[in-house]
């Protein structure tokens, strides 16, 4: 240990160019202003990239795998691991750099976190590229680079059998990309247990560009907390909320799916390409279906009473077995958006994204994008390789996932997502081409919710539906995602207290409610400057004309449309509060020093 209660006090740094393996210590300081998990790895990054404008799929661009103190903890939802790097999806309107972008975070939850920890690291970071295709074992201190070139090609669910074949001991717990990532799709996800996804901000395009398959892990220590006794306490405390609370019972009955009927009947739902915030048959693809019709049996990850993963069996025409699902994002941006309403055929459309690495939020609204433009005639059948691709078809949208994930024909430009679809096809397509900085939107529609709109534009990573509706909820999900929490337990506002519990019987350090609430706003601003530093200003705080000229035309929200006026209001008052520039959106020196990061 370090000296530092709750943490090792390092991470283990592999190079793949040189094949450099070390034990790196962490700053104490940096533990105390950035915790770990996204505020931790943020400032990795950030030591890292000394300069703007590094191609992100340079070998340049570190990789970063950050558990946060509370995993490898008997701690109830918290297993989770950020993923931080240079997102390649993003850009700004204008730059000085030609490969500007932002930073990019994806969340991931399952067992791979707290097998870090386990194996003695607070961390993992991956940096330079291997000649060819590779893996990378971590048993406790013995960690090795293997070669991976047998396993190209190889989609999620069959290389989660052979490596751990491979391996010969289930007790390694893994990380990895599918076809998406070796081929480098822009939005290509990293995969864990198959259906377990770092999916947003294309951290596994990252993960192909180094030539890298997979991590698996195997540990067998135990990280350790700076009081005991109160950590059992403030432990107790933790399960009893969430063992007492509706929402836990909720989440283990249905999962998120019980959303794709709920939203869609409030009219906030992406529907046929955000055109409309409900759909008509949202109820066939609802978690009232999938439990009567498909589920056999809740997932849970490490510690975790949630256990809204749902796995089960389909059968017809699109049969087979359902990994997860269907749960909102997925079974929203492959079902409702499309307009597709077989449950099997959306479930299928959610296992090939997850078998081929890549993001279904954005798959989904890629496809969505393209089949509105070809619906408008802006584009033909020989522009998308022959595929009818109407609303509603199963087929056509299966046609489009496989050639996004491997690049073929009009999958090689529809890779790098609705801008740069929208950028090619022109003729005024870009004023429903939904993504905020090039990140597209996930399944929450707008046009009748503000605040959400809000949220999605002023997310560090670009359009993020998890950002958080104004600053102090948005500082409040920076610092959960630093220290491992799920965010559907974190939903429970009766665990506020109970986490400060654990924060500090783990860590030592007396955090209270100001000071969770400022690192959380350090760890946030931070990322600000990240961004700022490439070329990000307040002209890429926008939003696609769809939201504020297409009004809803059925559903309780009918008419609905935002007012750019208002809006605008909306987003100054936003960078006062936050103590910005309201004109560029420069964090103000009076808040950076006030957060520390004046010597940064």
């Amino acid at each position: 240990m370090s000296g530092k209660p709750g943490y090792y006090g390092a991470i283990l740094d592999i190079d793949l160019s040189s094949g450099k393996i070390e034990k790196v210590a962490l700053k104490p300081k940096d533990l105390d202003q950035f915790v770990g998990g996204r505020g931790l790895g943020m400032k990795i990054l950030w030591d890292r990239l000394k300069k703007p404008g590094v191609d992100p799929l340079s070998p340049d661009n570190p990789l970063i795998f950050m558990p946060g103190p509370f995993s490898g903890l008997p701690v109830p939802a918290a297993s989770r691991t950020c993923v931080v790097t240079k997102s390649p999806m993003t850009s700004p309107v204008r730059s000085d750099y030609p490969c500007a972008s932002t930073v990019s975070y994806s969340n991931v939850g399952g067992f791979f976190g707290p097998e870090i920890r386990f194996a003695g690291y607070d961390g993992i970071l991956i940096s330079g590229k291997a000649n060819d295709l590779c893996y990378v074992t971590i048993d406790d201190g013995k960690v090795e680079i293997r070669d991976a070139k047998k396993f190209r090609g190889m989609r999620t669910d069959s290389f989660d059998r052979a490596i751990l074949q491979e391996l010969g001991d289930r007790r390694f717990k893994m990380i990895y990309i599918g076809p998406a990532g070796e081929n480098l799709v822009r939005y290509a996800s990293i995969l864990h247990t198959s259906a377990r996804a770092a999916g947003r901000g294309g951290v596994g395009c990252v993960m192909g560009s180094k030539n890298l398959k997979a991590i698996a892990v195997r540990g067998s220590g135990q990280p350790g907390v700076a009081d005991h006794k109160r950590f059992l306490a403030a432990l107790k405390n933790a399960r009893l909320v969430l063992k007492n609370s509706p929402h836990t019972k909720a989440m283990v009955e249905q999962g998120t799916a019980r959303g794709i009927v709920h939203l869609s009947n409030a009219g906030l739902e992406a529907v046929r390409n955000y055109r409309e915030g409900t759909f008509p048959e949202a109820d066939k693809i609802g978690g009232d279906a999938a439990k009567r019709d498909v589920w056999v049996r809740n997932v849970a990850c490490y510690c975790c009473p949630l256990a809204c993963k749902k796995s089960g069996l389909t059968r017809g025409n699109y049969g087979g077995i359902v990994h997860d699902g269907p749960e909102y994002e997925g079974g929203t941006m492959l079902g409702s958006n499309l307009l597709i309403s077989d449950m099997a055929g959306m479930l299928k459309a959610n296992y090939n994204v997850d078998d081929l690495g890549i993001d279904s939020i954005s798959t989904g609204n890629v496809i969505g994008f393209l089949m509105e433009a070809y619906e408008k005639g802006m584009i033909d059948q020989k522009f998308l390789d022959g595929i009818d691709l109407q609303w509603g078809s199963v087929d056509a949208t299966l046609a489009m996932i496989d050639k996004i994930a491997l690049r073929n024909g009009v999958g090689d430009l529809a890779s790098k997502g609705v801008k740069a679809l929208s950028r090619q096809i022109g003729q005024g397509s870009e004023k429903f081409a939904i993504h905020v900085k090039g990140h597209e939107l996930a399944a929450h529609n707008i046009q009748a919710n503000p605040p959400r709109a809000l949220c999605y534009i002023t997310a560090n990573r670009g359009a993020c539906h998890l950002n958080g509706n104004d600053a102090a909820i948005q500082n409040t999900r920076a610092m959960q995602d630093s220290t491992g929490l799920c965010y559907f337990a974190a939903i429970e506002t009766a665990l506020n207290e109970p986490t400060l519990d654990l924060l500090r019987a783990i860590t030592g350090r007396e955090y209270d409610k100001t000071e969770f609430m400022k690192t959380g706003e350090r760890v946030f601003n931070l990322e600000k400057l990240f961004n700022y530093r490439e070329g990000f200003r307040r002209e890429d705080d926008w939003l696609p004309d769809r939201f504020f000229e297409d009004a809803f035309t059925v559903g309780p929200k009918k008419g609905s449309v935002l007012n750019r006026d208002q809006f605008n209001v909306m987003l100054t008052q936003y960078y006062k509060d936050r103590g910005w520039d309201t004109e560029t959106t420069k964090p103000g020196e009076s808040r950076i020093k006030e957060l520390s990061l004046d010597s940064i």
